[in-house]
């Protein structure tokens, strides 16, 4: 059986019609579908012609509602209020929010992780942005972003992940039984270059000077811009890389990976930040939770 085709009037129409008669106003109607009074004034009129009465009395500063709009005006409300719970509700069960973490944090740490967290939060789609640029918040370049750094993050709402070290690691076979630090001078050295030289970071000349071996030159390392691509290199069984433990967690309980040398350096301080007043605040922090509870507990992914 053919279903019945609704006669409706346009819907642009009766949306005109129905903010109207709830603000009493052709501008104030105008201002909420962001066009301009005459435009509304348009539509009613075009809506007046479809049901063959008139729906607003024009007063000098006012409108005011026929009787026929007064039969007519519930009905339209109590329709977009259902149109509208509808649509929200519909989101709501689809949750989506945007990460901005730089691409050795997203390919280290939660790309791997992605099976589980979506086996727990079906309802949520993640957006990751790998990039080293510092992302705005508050223009709305991104919805929660993963900083490294000493914990100053000015206005925003920031929630601590994890503190970090930087450790000597090599595929098992390069180093059995471990290394001295003489002994490392003489292996193929894997280095990152900090983007960020004001930070701090740890880098073989800073871990050298602190194993009783300094002077050492790091322009004899194999330099990488990335650290993803060094943390790739060391698994390839290139040489001996200088890595975060928190990014070679997964590879040091496999034992794709092993800490060549028990001296370990200090790193920084990951940490998720987001705006305060953020909309999708409880799925961000649903997702924050989840990510620390990644970070801090025992991996063996």
């Amino acid at each position: 059986m053919t279903p019945l085709r609704r006669k409706l009037p346009p819907l642009n129409a009766l949306r005109a019609f129905e903010a109207a008669a709830r603000h009493l106003s052709l501008k104030n109607a105008a201002d909420e579908l962001c066009v301009t009074a005459t435009a509304v004034s348009h539509q009613v009129r075009h809506l007046e012609s479809l049901v063959g009465t008139r729906l607003f009395e024009r007063l000098p500063r006012s409108i005011a509602l026929t009787p026929a709009a007064l039969r007519l005006y519930p009905v339209l409300r109590d329709s977009f209020d259902r149109m509208a719970a509808g649509v929200n509700e519909l989101s709501a069960s689809s949750r989506h929010i945007r990460i901005s973490v730089t691409p050795a944090f997203a390919s280290r740490v939660i790309v791997p992780a992605l099976p589980q967290f979506y086996s727990a939060h079906a309802e949520t789609t993640l957006a990751i942005d790998a990039t080293e640029r510092l992302v705005d918040l508050r223009r709305g370049e991104a919805d929660v972003a993963v900083r490294y750094g000493r914990g100053d993050h000015g206005s925003l709402d920031a929630w601590p992940l994890a503190d970090d070290e930087y450790i000597p690691v090599a595929v098992p076979g390069l180093a059995r039984g471990g290394l001295t630090a003489a002994a490392l001078k003489r292996q193929r050295l894997l280095h990152f270059r900090w983007k960020n030289e004001q930070l701090g970071g740890p880098t073989w000349g800073r871990w050298m000077t602190a194993a009783g071996s300094p002077g050492f030159n790091e322009s004899d390392c194999v330099n990488f811009s990335d650290e993803a691509l060094v943390a790739q290199a060391a698994l390839d069984g290139v040489g001996v890389a200088l890595l975060s433990s928190v990014l070679v967690r997964g590879e040091l309980v496999q034992g794709r990976l092993v800490q060549v040398h028990p001296l370990s350096l200090p790193g920084l301080r990951f940490s998720a930040v987001a705006t305060p007043d953020h909309p999708e605040r409880e799925t961000i922090v649903e997702f924050v939770r989840w990510l620390k509870a990644l970070m801090q507990g025992p991996q063996s992914l």
